[in-house]
C-alpha cells in the first residue's frame, strides 16, 4: 500500500469567519462545497497548492462534526491519505493490528469512499483513507462492460446499468433512518454496529433507491418517500431528502410523464410514498400522471386493513388515491409484469412482500427490496426486528442467495446508503457483495 495525502481536514463553527482568514487573508478560494447528507455535514474545498484543506461545517446537531466542535471547539479534525484500493487497504492494516474505527468503508464527499483509523494507532491523529471515485467509461459499442470492479457507487447518485436490451437507472429519493436494533433483529449491536454506525439515538443511515427499467416500456420499481410528511415525521426517521427523486429523475433524463408503470415491492412509506403527491389544491393524486399502479392484492389488503402491529408502517394517504384514480392493478399471482419484469413473492417482511426479477440476454438482476435491504443484511440471521415473519425471511433468502452465486444475479439493494448493486459471491463459506461497475454519461 502507498498512501498519499490527499487533504487536511478542519471543523469549522462560523463559515463567513473562517473565510476571512482563509480566503481574505491567505488568498485560498473555495474550488468546490458539497453536502455529505449521511454524516450530516457540508464540506468546502479549499486548494491549497497540490493538496486542499476541507473545512467542515455541520448541518444538523447530531452531526459528527457538530459533536467534535462542542466538545473540542473549531480546529483540526483529520488528516485524509488517498489509497487506490480501501477494502485492501483496510484489510492490510487489521492484519497489522491498526485499530479501525471504520472496518467497511462509507460515502464520503466528492463520491468517494472513505474510513476511518481510530487516533489511538496514529500517535493521536485521527487518519482518513479516501478512495476517489471511479467514473466507468463504456466501450466502443456504447454499454458499459459487464466486468465486475470493486468500486461502490456514490451515495445519491444516479448508476447506469445495461442488462440484454434493458436499462437499469438505480435513483435515490434521499435518505432516512431506522433503529439500528430493529433493523438487525436478533443479531447484537457489538457485531453491527463496526458495520454500520448508529447516531446518539442508536439510529442508522438508510438510502431509499428506486429502480427505473427502460425497455419496450418504462418502469419505476418503488418510489421512496415523497413529500408528504411533517417535521414531527422527519425528525423521528432523521429523513435528508436534500437530494430526492425528482433530482434524480432530471439527472437520469426521465420525466414523471413518462413512467408508464409503477411497481410495488410492498406498501411501506419509505417504498410507496412517492407513489402520490399533493397538487397546488392541497390534493393528493398519483405522482406519476400517465402510469398504471402494480401492486399485489394481499398486499393491498394488508395495508388497507392495518393492524396494530404494521399500522405504522401503512400510510394511506400513499396509495388510496390511486384507486380513487383508477391507476390501481391488482395481481394475484407472480408473473410477468412487462417484457423481462417478473414478480416474486418472498413474504417474510410483509405476508406478500415480493422481488422483482429481471431478465435480458441471457442475464439475470433482481431487485430485493426488504428481503436484503443493505449489503450487512446477506448473512442469513441477519434479518430485520420489523419481519412479521422472519423465519420465511431467512428461508427465502438462502433460497434466493443460491440461486443469485449460482447464476451470477446483479442484485440491486434499496437501503444500502453506499452500494447501489453488487454480486452475491462466497469465499472461504462466507457471502460477500462485490460492487458492480456501472455507466455514468
Amino acid at each position: 500500500m502507498k498512501a498519499v495525502l490527499d487533504h487536511i481536514g478542519i471543523a469549522i463553527r462560523d463559515l463567513p469567519a473562517v473565510l476571512a482568514f482563509y480566503r481574505d487573508a491567505l488568498g485560498l478560494e473555495i474550488e468546490l462545497t458539497e453536502e455529505v447528507a449521511s454524516q450530516r455535514v457540508r464540506a468546502h474545498f479549499l486548494q491549497a497548492g497540490a493538496d486542499k484543506l476541507e473545512l467542515l461545517e455541520a448541518t444538523a446537531p447530531d452531526s459528527p462534526i457538530a459533536k467534535f466542535v462542542e466538545k473540542r471547539g473549531p480546529g483540526l479534525h483529520h488528516i485524509t491519505f488517498r489509497v487506490d484500493d480501501i477494502h485492501a487497504a483496510l484489510a492490510e492494516l487489521k492484519a497489522r493490528g491498526v485499530r479501525l474505527i471504520d472496518e467497511q468503508p462509507r460515502p464520503g464527499a466528492e463520491d468517494a469512499l472513505v474510513a476511518f483509523i481510530h487516533p489511538s494507532s496514529a500517535q493521536g491523529v485521527l487518519v482518513e483513507l479516501k478512495q476517489p471515485a471511479t467514473r466507468h467509461q463504456p466501450p466502443a459499442a456504447g454499454r458499459p462492460s459487464s466486468d465486475v470492479v470493486s468500486g461502490f457507487s456514490p451515495a445519491s447518485a444516479v448508476t447506469r446499468y445495461w442488462l440484454g436490451d434493458l436499462e437499469l437507472i438505480s435513483v435515490c429519493d434521499g435518505f432516512f433512518r431506522l433503529d439500528g436494533g430493529s433493523m438487525f433483529g436478533v443479531v447484537p449491536k457489538t457485531l453491527w454496529s463496526p458495520k454500520v454506525p448508529s447516531d446518539d439515538r442508536n439510529r442508522i443511515a438508510l438510502a431509499m433507491r428506486p429502480l427505473i427499467v427502460r425497455g419496450v416500456r418504462t418502469m419505476i420499481i418503488d418510489a421512496g418517500m415523497g413529500d408528504k410528511e411533517n417535521e414531527k415525521f422527519h425528525d423521528i426517521y432523521g429523513v435528508d431528502r436534500s437530494r430526492h427523486l425528482d433530482h434524480a429523475l432530471a439527472e437520469a433524463g426521465v420525466a414523471p410523464e413518462q413512467i408508464d408503470i409503477v411497481l410495488a415491492s410492498h406498501l411501506h412509506f419509505d417504498h410507496a410514498g412517492g407513489f402520490t403527491m399533493r397538487d397546488a389544491s392541497g390534493r393528493l393524486r398519483p405522482r406519476f400522471p400517465r402510469a398504471r399502479y402494480v401492486v399485489r392484492r394481499g398486499e393491498w389488503e394488508d395495508a388497507t386493513h392495518p393492524n396494530a402491529r404494521n399500522r405504522a408502517s401503512y400510510l394511506l394517504d400513499n396509495y388510496a388515491p390511486l384507486a380513487e384514480a383508477g391507476v390501481l392493478q391488482l395481481v394475484d399471482e407472480d408473473q410477468t409484469i412487462m417484457p423481462g419484469v417478473k414478480v416474486r413473492r418472498t413474504g417474510g417482511h410483509t405476508p406478500h412482500h415480493q422481488i422483482v426479477v429481471i431478465e435480458s440476454g441471457g442475464k439475470t438482476a433482481a431487485f430485493v427490496a426488504d428481503l436484503i435491504p443493505t449489503t450487512a443484511h446477506v448473512p442469513d440471521a441477519w434479518v430485520m426486528g420489523y419481519d412479521l415473519n422472519p423465519l420465511e425471511t431467512m428461508t427465502a433468502k438462502q433460497r434466493f442467495a443460491k440461486e443469485a452465486i449460482e447464476k451470477d444475479i446483479l442484485v440491486f439493494f434499496e437501503h444500502d446508503p453506499v452500494v447501489a448493486a453488487g454480486y452475491l459471491k462466497e469465499v472461504d463459506g462466507k457471502r460477500q457483495v462485490i460492487p458492480a461497475s456501472s455507466f455514468k454519461p
